[in-house]
This record gives structure tokens, C-alpha cells and sequence, in this order.
């Protein structure tokens, strides 16, 4: 599969980094949606296969309605309201989502083992 995860911010980015393999490249809106930034995703995004994953906020909620235009075909990824947004979900709720979506085979798991 090729595809492209879109999120809102680098701090999100920078949490599903964490998680996915870098064969799935995570491109942000930084919160402003304007001709120039929705071309320049068009750009970056080709034609993989795209996943939205915005914030459960007024401004997650607004920027996901204009890419669910651009882009009509995308995956919808969602986080809890009780959590800051993606970047504030843990990782394992970030990895049920993803899961659900079905990039498992991209899913970076924490080593069971790893001390805390």
C-alpha cells in the first residue's frame, strides 16, 4: 500500500513518527489551509493513498471538512476527545487507531521487553 498520513502539526507528526515506519510519510496542514498549502499537499501526497488524522477539536474538525473535499477518497483516523489532541494520545491507543486502519504492517511495536 502506498500511503500518506495527514495530521495538523510537527508535534503530531512528531508522535506518530514514533510509531510508523518511515515508508509512510506523515505531511501537516500547520494548522492554515490555504490555496498554496492544499496544492503543496496535492503535490506531496501523488497518488498514494491518503489517512486523515486531525485533532478532535473545532480546528481538527474544520481543517478534516476541507481535506475531506481534497482529498474524497481518505481514511479517517480519530483519537479520543479526552486526549490533547494526536499528538497527547498514548501510543498505544495511537496504535489501535492505526491498526484499525489497516497499516499494521507499517505499526513500529514497542519491545514487550524494554525496561521502563
Amino acid at each position: 500500500m502506498h500511503a500518506v498520513i495527514i495530521v495538523e502539526g510537527k508535534n503530531d507528526k512528531s508522535r506518530l513518527s514514533r510509531v510508523l515506519s518511515p515508508e509512510i510519510p506523515i505531511h501537516c496542514t500547520f494548522g492554515t489551509l490555504n490555496t498554496n498549502r492544499i496544492e503543496a499537499l496535492r503535490k506531496m501526497v501523488g497518488d498514494r493513498h491518503v489517512f486523515l488524522f486531525t485533532d478532535p477539536d473545532s480546528s481538527g474538525r474544520r481543517i478534516r471538512g476541507v481535506l475531506r473535499d481534497v482529498f474524497p477518497d481518505a481514511d479517517h483516523i480519530y483519537t479520543r476527545r479526552g486526549y490533547s489532541g494526536v499528538e497527547g494520545t498514548p501510543e498505544e491507543y495511537l496504535i489501535q487507531q492505526l491498526e484499525k486502519a489497516g497499516l499494521e504492517s507499517y505499526i513500529i511495536y514497542p519491545d514487550p521487553n524494554a525496561p521502563w
